[in-house]
């Protein structure tokens, strides 16, 4: 990326942004919350039919309250006799989690998978959280403003993540062992911080995450990339930057580079070196501080678009579960 490091220097960054002194306070008091959550869903069937799959709409009550929505696609011979392995599956930033086709592929080859839609965006998936300040122009800063660290926006998506893969692995269908996670942008960043909460997990695949080093994303020239709502708020709300450092150090506690040196499972990590909309350093802070067994995939004139051929890269990841 014209203006990052160099490739060298990327393989030795670990972040500038700040991690809250309580931060594992912090993330251990959320997670006690979402233990007291039920994980009953309730399924209903969808109005798509394949030969392969059965297709379910997925509707859970996640921390708060709010009703989460997911599309789950499992196997439909023997869907329920014998034990396969599970993905849970996270989408973009606004988006939702898309077409049945992909979730169908994986299901073929005896999968049960589960696409979660997150809290207020494109899906179907519930946003009850109330807070002080601006809600406005993107759902980093939501919650920014509250007093509360608890009512950052993103604390509750991640947790949904969480009571998504253990609603998956309670399946009668679903191998608890055999659990991965997998997205892209958001997603990635999702799936990042679902491996980092659930230690079960036993492979990640994310891809040019997400929500991470927010300072250096800022500083990288975040207008014109995902993370612009940072730009709008100091322009907007702290013109002369008197909270700046406030401002990073709260958006630490939902910063995945922050939560990756958590994860137990094996990684397999995929950025591009011509990213404009997530700065490759920031995801590389995340990658770099990762302790688990890991890979590192990278497409050296790509961005954040379609990478060749990582499609079949991720369904061998998930066959060899």
């Amino acid at each position: 990326m014209m203006g990052d490091m160099p490739l060298e220097q990327l393989k030795a960054y670990n972040g500038s942004s700040s991690k809250p002194g309580d931060f594992d306070v912090y993330w251990e008091r959320a997670l006690a919350e979402l233990d007291a959550q039920s994980l009953a869903y309730e399924l209903v069937p969808a109005d798509y039919e394949s030969p392969l799959a059965e297709c379910f709409h997925l509707y859970f009550t996640g921390v708060g309250g709010a009703r989460i929505h997911g599309m789950l696609a499992r196997p439909k011979t023997g869907a329920m006799n014998v034990k396969g392995p599970g993905m849970a599956m996270f989408h973009g930033y606004s988006c939702d989690s898309g077409d049945w086709f992909d979730k169908i592929a994986y299901a073929a080859h005896g999968m049960t998978v589960l696409a979660m839609d997150c809290r207020g965006q494109g899906g179907l998936s519930e946003d009850n959280l109330h807070v002080q300040g601006t809600t406005i122009r993107g759902h980093i800063i939501r919650g920014i403003d509250d007093p509360d660290p608890d009512k950052l926006y993103y604390r509750n998506v991640f947790l949904d993540t969480v009571q998504t893969v253990r609603i998956l692995m309670s399946m009668p269908q679903v191998d608890a062992e055999r659990v991965g996670v997998y997205g892209c942008s958001q997603g990635g960043a999702l799936a990042t911080a679902c491996a980092s909460l659930e230690p079960r997990v036993k492979l990640a695949v994310p891809v040019y995450p997400f929500l991470s080093d927010y300072k250096r994303a800022w500083e990288q020239g975040a207008s014109t990339s995902a993370y612009e709502e940072l730009i709008y708020y100091f322009r907007f709300f702290d013109p002369n930057h008197m909270r700046e450092e406030e401002i990073f150090n709260k958006l630490g506690y939902i910063d995945i580079a922050n939560l990756s040196s958590r994860i137990q499972a094996k990684v397999l990590f995929v950025t591009g070196l011509a990213d404009t909309i997530c700065p490759p350093s920031t995801q590389f802070a995340v990658y770099n501080r990762i302790q688990s067994e890991k890979e590192l995939l990278i497409y050296h004139e790509y961005g954040h678009e379609y990478l060749p051929r990582l499609s079949d890269k991720t369904l061998q990841a998930f066959l060899n579960l």
